[in-house]
């Protein structure tokens, strides 16, 4: 007695595993992305930038004019802050913010830089100098620096608005954290988007 071909119905059984696996997935990613549905009570402690910007990579001048490379905000998570040179109160709290969050988060550390973008005015080098050694500079009051500035919400005031930045290893940004955000959420969201990623 033959017996009727297997392969339709193997084939069946496949098909029906793969959507099982891949419509949970697709309906999320249709609900957070296309009808931008979030999760009550979410955790991040900065405002995400939905969708996230890809920041051009663009060579800066640093401190005496020498060269930032193009993709220096590129391979690392970059904490940055957008500010004049002179580094009033604001700018002070929030680059020792980054250096006290960098330093908190142990052997991640090497995964962030700190990035302090400079509107104008550069630079109150002996505090810079005594500070915050290893912070990354970049002087964006010329061409270059203007187009990156444009990538950046708000980007008309955003050297005076004293928020901090998060971008991602893939130069993407990603995140920003406003004057009155709780000091510890940056460190707490760093710390949950470390583990997570396999980048940077």
């Amino acid at each position: 007695m033959n017996r009727p071909p297997e392969a339709p119905r193997s084939r069946k059984q496949i098909w029906i595993l793969i959507g099982a696996f891949v419509a949970p997935l697709a309906l999320a990613f249709l609900l957070y992305y296309g009808l931008n549905v979030r999760p009550h009570g979410s955790t991040n402690k900065g405002d995400l930038i939905h969708p996230p910007v890809p920041v051009p990579e663009l060579e800066l001048p640093g401190i005496a004019d020498q060269p930032v490379a193009a993709e220096a905000l590129r391979g690392k998570w970059s904490m940055v802050y957008i500010g004049d040179g002179a580094c009033d109160e604001r700018c002070r709290q929030a680059l020792t913010l980054m250096r006290q969050t960098r330093l908190a988060l142990g052997d991640d550390m090497t995964r962030v830089q700190r990035v302090f973008l400079v509107s104008a005015n550069c630079c109150d080098q002996a505090y810079l100098d005594a500070e915050h050694d290893g912070l990354l500079l970049a002087r964006i009051d010329n061409p270059n620096g203007q187009t990156l500035l444009q990538t950046f919400p708000d980007a008309a005031q955003a050297a005076s608005l004293g928020r901090i930045y998060l971008i991602d290893p893939l130069g993407n940004l990603m995140m920003k954290y406003q004057p009155d955000a709780p000091q510890k959420g940056l460190l707490d969201d760093l710390k949950k988007l470390l583990k997570l990623s396999h980048i940077g």
